[in-house]
């Protein structure tokens, strides 16, 4: 199944200042999120961003927030996305059929909010490289569940050139700067 730009979102999830440093492989998955984020933006793929409980957990992390020009987070409670009305809201009028999910914590929130989109009728995409839990083995586990389920699982650098289709364009141009 070929994940198409015109019918997807991406979302990130949960990249918040005091839960981001507790991530494994922190500066991997930073530089992932990074190029993900400034790639569905050459894209054009309109793109969500939700932060959990951000009064305990503090706001998305400057290095990502400021990649937006206008940044606008869904504050939620609970560790499904899907679970919360303001998401649901910005997600309704996206007409996607794909989620392309980054963020943490893999085990929690994205398998959680994974496992929903897909029995709301979507494809979640989980980008593998973007993602992250404390421990290695939690993010392993969640994936394994999301896949099993029917999730697709890919890399920012796979779904960046799935998303732009072909070469010679201004977009692979850009895109094929960025992964390098």
């Amino acid at each position: 199944m070929r994940v198409i730009a015109e019918k997807s979102v991406a979302v990130i999830v949960d990249v918040q200042e005091r839960l981001f440093p507790h991530m494994h492989d922190g500066e991997s998955l930073h530089s992932a999120l990074v190029t993900l984020i400034q790639g569905m933006q050459i894209l054009k793929v309109p793109m969500l961003v939700t932060e959990q409980y951000r009064k305990g957990l503090g706001p998305t992390l400057d290095t990502i927030s400021d990649r937006f020009e206008q940044f606008e987070p869904i504050e939620k409670m609970s560790f499904s996305c899907c679970d919360d009305q303001g998401f649901l809201t910005r997600l309704g009028p996206t007409d996607a059929q794909f989620v392309i999910l980054a963020g943490i914590e893999a085990h929690v929130c994205m398998l959680q909010t994974c496992m929903d989109l897909l029995e709301a009728g979507y494809v979640p995409v989980v980008v593998v490289d973007a993602i992250s839990s404390r421990k290695a083995h939690d993010k392993e586990v969640a994936l394994d569940r999301m896949r099993s389920r029917g999730a697709l699982l890919t890399t920012t650098e796979s779904i960046l050139f799935e998303l732009c289709r072909r070469s010679g364009t201004d977009q692979f141009k850009a895109i094929s700067k960025l992964v390098k």
